[in-house]
């Protein structure tokens, strides 16, 4: 015993015992959805079903020994931390350039499909709650968490749901974020299940059914000129040193940030611009990184660097990790008791709902226009996106191109940087619509008018080819 600190205390053990719980549900999940069909036909990610796993076990838990079997705070930080670090890992990876026109046009309309796809869902969302807030007294800006859930996923419904919470007095912010995270999946799974067995979808993609084995070689997994797999530190080592390094400087820009420029600042900088830094992290992580990446690339060029010290393979299992982690201890938080209170569960409700409709038919339909060649893929790649995370997408996308042969996944990987700037204006006004139900109305106007501004990047040649034609 030193300072106090014990082997045997159970606080020595609480984390390790809490991820030793989600893998446990994770491999559980992943083996019944392989026994059981119902299950394997649902393409409901094993972490996902693992969330509800513990979900339940939770539940029954606290009905026996009256509390939970984690302490909320680790579930939490795994949720919050597994998103930036997640996007770190993909940033790092190294990616060939978009070769082009035709494919630097479609990476381009990709953004717009997910900002409009962002967009409408904060507006359906919008609706519904203020319509609520009148009727029954709920939180009249939960409906923008719609896209932050579904477009975004768990770890930013989480922390702009968190934000609320603790902002602006929302009761169970966090909860109402990860439920609309959680039923998001659910949503990208019955809206994909039934795409997939319409029986046009059926005849035209019959041919696909048998399992595709990989045919790789090491050259897949390894580029040239890239670090021994095992030297004096082990490959993988070196690439977490760099994602978990890269997340710690993100880490002291924020807090320079916070420190130096708006406590000083107080009021309007704390209230608003203060949860947006730190609800991006991800967003700061992957610019440094990017950054760093650059950096090294020059560094290479110049001579001054040798070797190659990333590997995408690695960097791809890192943030498949860090994301598996992130949804299943998002959906373990989730407080079911805040389901007694119907200003929580009639919002959540009506919002799925109509989130899953809205974001389906938005999704056909503009996909059939922009992408003609390969319509299909690309819907249930953004559907997916869009209600689930990118993961989701391709879970999705591999049901009819498992090869990935059509630029659909190509078009996933390089639109984030447009999505980015794209989105930018919805994104920051984040901090403004729970203010005041005059902030509110006006974010609502203004998402309207970007949404306006979307569909016309999107559906620009039809409506300038009529103009042309009453000519």
């Amino acid at each position: 015993m030193t300072g106090g600190f014990t082997f045997w205390d159970t606080q020595t053990w609480s984390f390790v015992v809490t991820l030793s719980i989600l893998f446990g549900a994770m491999l559980l999940a992943n083996l019944l959805r392989r026994k059981i069909k119902i299950l394997r036909y649902s393409l409901l990610p094993s972490s996902v079903l693992g969330g509800f796993l513990v979900l339940i076990a939770d539940l029954i838990y606290k009905r026996i020994f009256g509390r939970s079997m984690f302490e909320l705070f680790v579930l939490e930080s795994l949720t919050y931390h597994g998103l930036g670090l997640g996007f770190i890992a993909l940033a790092w990876r190294h990616l060939e350039g978009v070769k082009g026109r035709k494919a630097r046009r479609d990476v381009f309309h990709t953004a717009t499909v997910t900002v409009g796809g962002y967009l409408i869902q904060a507006i359906v969302g919008l609706a519904i709650t203020t319509v609520l807030f009148y009727l029954i007294g709920s939180f009249a800006a939960g409906g923008i968490l719609l896209p932050m859930g579904y477009g975004q996923g768990p770890g930013q419904a989480f922390n702009w749901g968190s934000t609320y919470e603790n902002t602006y007095g929302f009761l169970n912010g966090s909860s109402y974020g990860l439920t609309v995270a959680a039923m998001g999946f659910v949503s990208a799974c019955v809206g994909g299940v039934f795409f997939l067995n319409r029986p046009e979808s059926r005849k035209k993609y019959a041919h696909i059914g048998a399992e595709v084995r990989d045919n790789l070689t090491i050259r897949d997994y390894i580029r040239e000129n890239e670090i021994p797999v095992s030297e004096s530190m082990d490959k993988l080592t070196v690439q977490f040193g760099l994602v978990f390094l890269t997340y710690a400087v993100a880490f002291v820009s924020m807090w320079a940030l916070y420190k130096f420029v708006l406590a000083p600042a107080g009021g309007f900088a704390m209230n608003t611009v203060n949860p947006l830094i730190w609800g991006f992290n991800f967003l700061i992580g992957t610019v440094w990184a990017i950054l760093f990446k650059n950096i090294g690339n020059t560094l290479r060029a110049k001579g001054i660097i040798h070797r190659e010290y990333t590997n995408n393979f690695m960097l791809n299992r890192i943030s498949g990790l860090m994301f598996d982690l992130m949804v299943v201890a998002s959906i373990a938080s989730i407080d079911l008791s805040a389901f007694r209170h119907r200003e929580f569960w009639i919002p959540i409700v009506l919002l799925c709902a109509a989130g899953a409709v809205v974001t389906f038919f938005y999704t056909r339909r503009v996909c059939d226009h922009l992408f003609p060649d390969y319509r299909d893929e690309m819907f249930l790649s953004m559907y997916g996106m869009l209600t689930g995370t990118a993961s989701t997408g391709v879970i999705l996308l591999r049901e009819i191109d498992p090869q990935f042969s059509t630029p659909a996944s190509h078009n996933l990987i390089y639109q984030n940087l447009w999505a980015i700037v794209l989105g930018a204006p919805m994104l920051l006004m984040l901090g403004f619509v729970p203010r005041s139900m005059t902030h509110l109305f006006v974010c609502f106007g203004i998402l309207i008018a970007l949404f306006g501004m979307i569909l016309l990047i999107q559906y620009r040649d039809r409506i300038f080819r009529r103009g042309a034609a009453k000519k």
